[in-house]
């Protein structure tokens, strides 16, 4: 039977990809440093596909005047109905989207953090500088690009290593505080690059057993059959690595099935909204991660529908509406299993959306954004970073339109979590090769 570099070598060589063979042997190293962890700890990543428009879910309070200006009648939220929320950090007061209520409980409790005006960069850039044409991530305002700049903070689309995740990156890096062969990391939502490593793969639950119901002798036949195929072709390197990692995601789809059958019910209710059965999935993932005998996992979940070119008003309304009660659910499930101190959860999305409205009362694909991280362990009821001056052609705006410039980038953000997972702070650039162009690579939002 092969070893799992050997696999790992032979995949490598089948797509040409010497990059990631270098990425390989630094991910061993770092491995072979590190001894199984005793505690336990998960990172939850949501990702708001589309693009939300972080200008109506983070609203200036003391400075609204100028938010109201430029939003208008068409994409205006009325003062009365957001909710405040005191940012000592910024010095001002902010409102939050009407439909977060569980987020400003939350934020009040010091539970959960404000991160402004993030996204992907190059390098610090100024608005000079970028209209000059510096250094600047590829394909900006693209969804598909951007998606996956977010998701693997490498912005240069020729780096091969932008083919693998951060999420699934810092898995390689961590493996061995695990000591068991279960993925690290498990998605709810496909296969996105987040979630693939150089070695590390996320388990999708059930996506392998699909056509193979449980409590059926003839789907237990048909999968018995199935997988002695997947023994065939081993001396063909390609057809070997498939079947490795077919077989691999069977056994251990059917390992977290047999856990979860002997676990207990959770007491949270959760929503039955897609979002809140992803989350009540992961949330059923963590109360079994003993019998898994896991110490670091990731998730992925997400919500699409934020490309909100028009009726951003109620379609933000129905978004946040479900957001807000899967996440307080999840909280909520934490804190019964005694792991809120222990999971930490956060926001991505492809980028912002223009200060200045758009026709059909929507908004355009802008740039940086704000998110949200939220657990037991994160500093909160405060905002890290810097809020960009609502100004249209000012500082921190791109374009005429009110694009913000980032202040602060996705290694940043990424790196911070990360390292609260674990990730040793001279390994960092190895997770994230572009950490060293930013002036630190620890926000402060979590210890």
């Amino acid at each position: 039977m092969r070893t799992r570099r050997e696999f790992v070598r032979d995949l490598g060589c089948g797509l040409g990809a010497a990059a990631f063979l270098s990425a390989v042997d630094r991910f061993s190293r770092l491995e072979a440093a590190m001894a199984p962890a005793t505690d336990y700890k998960a990172l939850v990543c949501v990702f708001l596909y589309g693009g939300n428009d972080g200008n109506n879910t983070v609203v200036p309070y003391d400075e609204y005047a100028a938010y109201q200006a430029v939003r208008g009648t068409a994409l205006n939220l009325p003062k009365a109905s957001i909710l405040k929320v005191d940012a000592p950090s910024q010095g001002a007061a902010f409102g939050l989207h009407p439909a977060l209520t569980d987020f400003q409980s939350l934020y009040g409790q010091g539970k959960l953090a404000v991160v402004a005006n993030v996204g992907t960069l190059a390098a610090p850039v100024t608005r000079s500088q970028f209209l000059s044409g510096s250094v600047r991530p590829d394909s900006l305002f693209s969804h598909s690009n951007q998606q996956t700049q977010w998701q693997s903070s490498i912005v240069r689309s020729q780096d091969r290593l932008s083919q693998t995740g951060w999420g699934g990156r810092t898995a390689d890096a961590l493996t061995s505080l695990n000591g068991t062969s279960f993925p690290m990391i498990v998605s709810t939502s496909g296969i996105p690059v987040f979630t693939q490593g150089v070695v590390s793969r996320p388990l999708v639950p059930g996506a392998s057993l699909q056509g193979f119901p449980s409590g059926n002798a003839v789907a237990a036949a048909r999968l018995a059959a199935f997988r002695e195929l997947l023994t065939q072709g081993g001396d063909q390197t390609l057809v070997g690595a498939a079947n490795s990692v077919t077989s691999s995601a069977i056994a251990n789809t059917a390992l977290l099935n047999a856990a979860l059958a002997k676990g207990a019910t959770l007491k949270t209710t959760f929503p039955g909204t897609s979002i809140g059965r992803q989350f009540q999935q992961v949330a059923g993932i963590l109360s079994v991660r003993t019998e898994l005998r896991i110490n670091r996992q990731i998730f992925f979940v997400s919500l699409g529908g934020f490309d909100t070119h028009t009726n951003e008003i109620s379609t933000h309304q129905t978004l946040f509406t479900q957001l807000n009660a899967a996440v307080k659910a999840f909280y909520d499930a934490t804190v019964e299993l005694g792991v809120d101190y222990a999971v930490t959860t956060f926001t991505l999305s492809d980028f912002g959306r223009t200060f200045q409205p758009a026709s059909g009362g929507g908004s355009d694909h802008a740039w940086g954004s704000h998110h949200f991280v939220l657990g037991g362990s994160v500093r909160g009821g405060n905002f890290y970073g810097t809020f960009p001056s609502l100004a249209l052609k000012g500082p921190d705006d791109s374009s005429s339109e009110g694009r913000w410039i980032p202040t602060t980038s996705v290694d940043q953000y990424a790196a911070t979590l990360a390292q609260w997972f674990g990730l040793d702070g001279r390994s960092v650039p190895s997770v994230f090769p572009n950490i060293g162009r930013f002036a630190s690579s620890h926000l402060g939002f979590l210890p």
